[in-house]
């Protein structure tokens, strides 16, 4: 199973694909997010968003500056005021 994962910026659609695990910076602290996550909105403060595409394997790191994320049936969305 995957977790569907989408990063938008007012600009464009940065990122949208199935991954393993995110993990987010939010403003009450990091969390993270696997497929079938209760739902949920956080804000996202200024730091590194972690992606894991496969159980095991390497994490990229992507910059971002504040925002909004929301958890749904769907998966992850994070909407970010800006990335990288």
């Amino acid at each position: 199973m995957a977790l569907h994962f989408e990063l938008v910026t007012p600009a464009r659609l940065v990122l949208s694909e199935e991954v393993h695990l995110v993990v987010v910076p939010g403003t009450e602290g990091e969390f993270g997010v696997l497929e079938g996550h209760a739902p949920f909105t956080a804000t996202v403060k200024d730091g590194v968003i972690r992606v894991t595409r496969a159980a095991g394997g390497t994490v990229e790191e992507i910059p971002v500056k504040g925002g909004f994320a929301e958890v749904s049936a769907k998966g992850l969305t994070v909407l970010a005021e800006h990335v990288g």
